[in-house]
């Protein structure tokens, strides 16, 4: 969950509850570095072209969209992850990133893979306003929960890491029963939020999940197109998860509750990819291209690409330092509202 908060506008929160994945897209910074899990990227090449050029845990070879997002709101540093020694003093009150990746909406999910779940998010989110309280008194704590911008990124590794192959869940549930189930979660985290005084939220929506490199390769039956199916459930999902956040807001006063479409902007990319300055967009950077992700994308994974600046994707799962930049732009400007 990112939290991009101002006090008057002078801070950034950014508590990536997620997955925010951003994808698969996941907004974890390193929370999972923390963790007893194999979902984790704190190693080369993960964050070759970041500022540090050190991986820090984010699934990308540099920054994340929402990085970026925070850079042009004009903020000059990043929030640690709040599982990180990083995250003491005085930095908890400029921000925090609570994003766990491969966790998501359903805590099973995260189960499975020993992250964070959105559950125990909430949580440790509890637990970090009780610090801030502390620091600062109930007064200003309460200005700063209200007036942050909290970003959630969930969904992706809820179907690609867990409903697509696991046979228990895809014969017990139709992807629209599952999108329900998902739903519902966001729905009482939207509204446990709230009771917490925050009252500035973006979502990211799903991405074109069929069309991620590793989705091609596992469930494109050898072809090299964007899977239909996948693409049509998170279709489907967005539309409820719009419908969802309309009743959201209607219900609780002064929300303001904003859906960010990755969809749409990501596939723009993968669709026109040279119109955006991209080669390719069917391979990512790393090892092949085709299903590298966390572990697989290593250090001696044959065939890295030297320049990611090409790539849409910079490993499986995850757009590119260069991806992000341009969908942090879309995000801005669907942004607005939040931080008017």
């Amino acid at each position: 969950m990112n939290d991009l908060n101002s006090g008057p506008r002078s801070r950034i929160l950014d508590i990536n509850v997620l997955p925010l994945g951003q994808h698969m897209h996941t907004d974890d910074v390193g929370n999972n570095n923390n963790l007893d899990t194999l979902i984790k990227a704190n190693f080369l090449p993960y964050g070759r072209d970041y500022v540090t050029h050190a991986p820090t845990g984010r699934f990308c070879n540099g920054k994340l969209a929402t990085d970026f997002t925070a850079e042009y709101l004009g903020f000059s540093s990043y929030p640690p992850a709040y599982l990180s020694h990083e995250a003491t003093g005085n930095k908890v009150l400029t921000g925090v990133n609570f994003a766990s990746a491969a966790s998501g909406y359903y805590d099973r999910t995260a189960q499975l893979y020993r992250a964070v779940t959105l559950t125990r998010q909430l949580q440790n989110y509890k637990e970090w306003q009780s610090k801030v309280v502390n620091m600062v008194g109930r007064s200003k704590a309460d200005d700063i929960f209200s007036g942050g911008i909290h970003l959630l990124s969930a969904g992706s590794s809820d179907f690609i890491q867990n409903y697509y192959i696991n046979p228990f869940l895809n014969r017990l549930y139709s992807p629209d029963n599952f999108s329900n189930i998902l739903l519902k979660s966001y729905s009482s985290f939207i509204q446990n939020l709230y009771k917490l005084g925050v009252r500035r939220i973006g979502v990211t929506s799903l991405p074109p999940a069929g069309c991620l490199p590793a989705a091609i390769t596992l469930f494109g039956g050898g072809g090299n197109e964007c899977v239909a199916r996948l693409n049509n459930d998170a279709v489907a999902f967005n539309h409820k998860l719009n419908s969802t956040s309309q009743n959201l807001k209607a219900s609780l006063p002064g929300l303001k509750l904003v859906v960010f479409d990755i969809y749409q902007p990501l596939l723009d990319l993968i669709s026109n990819p040279s119109d955006a300055g991209f080669l390719e967009a069917r391979r990512a950077c790393c090892g092949t291209g085709t299903v590298e992700t966390s572990i697989l994308c290593n250090a001696g994974s044959m065939g890295t690409c030297s320049n990611a600046t090409q790539y849409v994707f910079w490993d499986g799962f995850h757009p590119s330092q260069a991806a992000n930049e341009k969908l942090a732009q879309a995000l801005l400007e669907q942004g607005f509202d939040l931080i008017s």
